[in-house]
């Protein structure tokens, strides 16, 4: 018979799912990302806090930990480069779920270094559930336990389960992005275009042909030309507006 913690369960992965199709925002998304986090730990026996680690140029920057402590623990991971969430990352095993029981017995060689950081803090038991998208973004849900040999097998079961919609929802939030990049690019090279259209009475298509032989001449891209001909224009407008000793 279904507990209440599993009809929790299913609340959650379900109001995660209706804000993943609904909802599209970068902002809704990661206050989704944040409230599995947050059901993670109050769902799955055992767990006592949690966060979502990501990869960022090569350090690991920490989401919606649970807390602050546990911030610090993903930047000592970073630091020491070692610890459960780099090898969810970089080496994790088939199921994609790296688990240590005991950091205090069988698990503290794992990580000598980190292990001993982690139980000083308090937690004895953890899991990191790897969590990848296909656009290159990596990271992993992180949960603690301050009981040693507190993650049973119903626990990685639901932690497994949180961890697969958190990588849904870090593919949307990523997604998102790509999005906002790409209307936020295209909304520049249209002011662009209408700069150098006024100014050199030319049409729609000559003036994008303008920008790609100015990209091309300058080995530099089209939406960086785009936003220096849109500076240099908010920049001689302002100096109309305010001449020298009236700012």
């Amino acid at each position: 018979m279904p507990t209440a913690q599993d009809h929790r369960l299913v609340a959650a992965l379900r109001a995660a799912a209706r804000e993943l199709t609904g909802h599209r925002s970068i902002h809704d998304l990661e206050q989704t990302l944040g409230q599995i986090v947050a059901s993670a730990v109050e769902t799955i026996p055992g767990v006592d806090a949690g966060s979502i680690s990501i990869t960022e140029h090569g350090r690991i920057e920490t989401r919606h930990p649970t807390r602050q402590s546990v911030r610090k623990l993903d930047e000592t991971q970073s630091e020491l480069d070692e610890g459960p969430c780099i090898t969810a990352i970089e080496d994790p095993p088939d199921d994609g779920m790296v688990v240590a029981h005991d950091l205090t017995g069988a698990d503290a060689g794992r990580w000598p270094r980190y292990a001993p950081i982690v139980v000083g803090v308090g937690f004895q038991a953890l899991t990191s559930i790897q969590l990848s998208t296909d656009g290159g973004m990596h990271g992993a849900l992180n949960l603690y336990s301050e009981a040693p040999n507190a993650l049973d097998e119903h626990a990685l079961t639901l932690a497994g389960l949180f961890g697969l919609q958190a990588a849904l929802l870090l593919y949307g939030t990523e997604q998102a992005r790509h999005l906002q990049r790409a209307v936020d690019s295209r909304d520049l090279i249209g002011r662009a275009k209408g700069i150098l259209m006024e100014r050199f009475k030319v049409d729609d298509h000559g003036a994008f042909r303008m920008l790609v032989k100015s990209s091309q001449d300058t080995n530099i891209k089209v939406t960086d030309v785009a936003q220096w001909l849109n500076d240099n224009v908010t920049s001689s407008a302002h100096q109309r507006t305010h001449p020298p000793g009236t700012f």
